[in-house]
């Protein structure tokens, strides 16, 4: 309970101290560019941007970045610009732009910062998805799921995953006990969280992943973790809309659990992912359709396979 207790207080102490510089007094309510070099912030979804093309004034106008990443622009219609910089988004509209015009020349700037969604799941207290400002950072997402569960000795290693599933490894020993702000990593947009618990168990996956069999799991992890670590992908080509958990008895009969896990991850809504039990054992079909790409919610499970990989 002490350790708890501990890791709360610094969590508000970190909190605390990002929303101070967010909300200082006498700042701007939009301070994107200032706060922001431009070779260091990501745009993302909901980011408001001022593009401006020199000379043409009917070009010059504020585009909202959509979910997807793109947005719509007069003469070239919907271009990506999520997960680049100011400048090379301005790089990308100008390439496009070269079809219609002469040398043009782009600049964007960030005129209001778009939330970031974060997946936070493993031991933490509530595991799901929440919507950060966009300058979070690894103690904020923590504090959103309630903070740690129960730990045994040292705080473990947190692996955080981006939309691209690269993956890097924190210790929360040093940022929670040592008070290592360097460990305190900034939040992206599509980012998963995951602290794993200090005991492990195991279950049964089987059909359509690339490794059936048993997977080892820590305690408290879900269906959608157990799945991850079976290993998902195009190849896999599974299901995710049937997805059926067996479940041992106390009494000696088996328990069947139907779980549409492609719902549950388009929501974020975790309580409808169910913590696995010893030896539970989970059956994911194959679709019936065949697809090469792997998007929408079955990408969040990709992401979380990457977060297991050594």
């Amino acid at each position: 309970m002490f350790r708890l207790l501990s890791y709360i207080l610094v969590a508000v102490f970190f909190a605390t101290v990002n929303t101070a510089a967010v909300a200082a007094p006498g700042a701007p309510a939009t301070p994107a560019a200032a706060a922001h070099p431009d070779d260091a912030y990501m745009i993302h979804g909901g980011d408001e941007l001022n593009v401006i093309v020199y000379g043409e004034k009917d070009l010059t106008q504020d585009v909202t970045v959509l979910p997807s990443g793109t947005v719509s622009f007069p003469l070239i219609g919907e271009v990506k610009v999520g997960g680049l910089t100011p400048t090379q988004a301005a790089n990308t509209l100008a390439t496009s732009l070269k079809h219609y015009l002469r040398q043009p020349q782009v600049s964007v700037v960030v005129v209001k910062e778009g939330p970031l969604e974060v997946l936070v799941l493993g031991n933490v207290l509530k595991p799901g998805k929440y919507e950060l400002p966009s300058r979070s950072r690894l103690t904020d997402a923590i504090a959103s799921a309630g903070g740690l569960g129960v730990t045994d000795g040292n705080f473990p290693d947190a692996r955080m995953a981006d939309s691209h599933g690269d993956v890097r490894q924190i210790s929360l020993q040093k940022l929670l006990h040592d008070g290592d702000t360097t460990q305190n990593v900034p939040l992206g947009d599509e980012m998963t969280v995951y602290v794993p618990s200090p005991l492990t168990l195991q279950v049964q996956v089987l059909g359509a992943v690339e490794k059936p069999g048993d997977v080892m799991i820590h305690e408290g992890d879900r269906l959608s973790t157990a799945i991850a670590r079976a290993g998902t992908g195009s190849s896999s080509n599974a299901d995710l809309n049937h997805i059926t958990l067996r479940r041992a008895q106390a009494g000696g009969g088996m328990q069947t659990i139907n779980v549409n896990l492609y719902e549950v991850l388009k929501s974020g809504d975790m309580t409808k992912d169910p913590v696995m039990l010893k030896n539970d054992l989970v059956y994911v079909p194959m679709s019936p359709s065949r697809s090469d790409k792997v998007s929408g919610p079955a990408a969040i499970l990709y992401t979380l396979t990457h977060l297991f990989i050594p």
